[in-house]
């Protein structure tokens, strides 16, 4: 048996189309994220429409970014 180390990195290997998959929703997640803020910041007869726009804006650029980084590093490690 190995040690508990290379048994968790082992386990959490992903292949470069599981990468590609994860990278697309979690940009398609940051672009939902960005239409609630653009809802939320339109919606002018609700008090909490700063909070929710700027929430959903912030977690929409977060998110967008994280998969487009692992997208790209898929492509990368494909051709590689």
């Amino acid at each position: 048996m190995g040690s508990p180390r290379y048994l968790i990195a082992a386990a959490m290997k992903l292949s470069t189309d599981d990468q590609r998959a994860i990278g697309l929703i979690l940009f398609c997640i940051g672009v939902l994220s960005f239409l609630i803020g653009i809802a939320g910041h339109f919606k002018s007869e609700y008090h909490h429409r700063g909070e929710i726009a700027s929430l959903g804006f912030t977690i929409a650029i977060i998110l967008a970014a994280i998969g487009i980084l692992m997208f790209l590093v898929s492509l990368r490690k494909k051709r590689g």
